[in-house]
């Protein structure tokens, strides 16, 4: 039972880490749909998603398994697309 709890919290501490750093990544979302905004670019570039994806899964030694990186890089990218598409409007009214 020592373990179980060690290994939980090891998981939170990761968990908290993680929620620190997509929020980060929120954050320059929303920084640069306001750049794209200002420069008339398109909040959607599927060129960079599938480049974002593309290095993801380079860089993975696992154990996650591709299709899991691709799932949750696919989620990652749509949140920071909707925070993107959420702060450009929320400026234009």
């Amino acid at each position: 039972m020592d373990r179980i709890k060690e290994i939980r919290k090891a998981i939170d501490s990761i968990d908290t880490d993680l929620l620190k750093q997509l929020n980060d990544r929120a954050q320059l979302a929303i920084e640069l749909g306001e750049i794209k905004n200002e420069l008339g670019l398109a909040i959607y570039d599927p060129a960079r998603e599938r480049e974002i994806i593309k290095m993801m899964l380079s860089k993975n030694d696992g154990p996650l398994d591709d299709q899991a990186v691709v799932g949750l890089f696919q989620r990652i990218i749509d949140e920071s697309r909707r925070v993107e598409k959420f702060s450009v409007s929320s400026d234009k009214t």
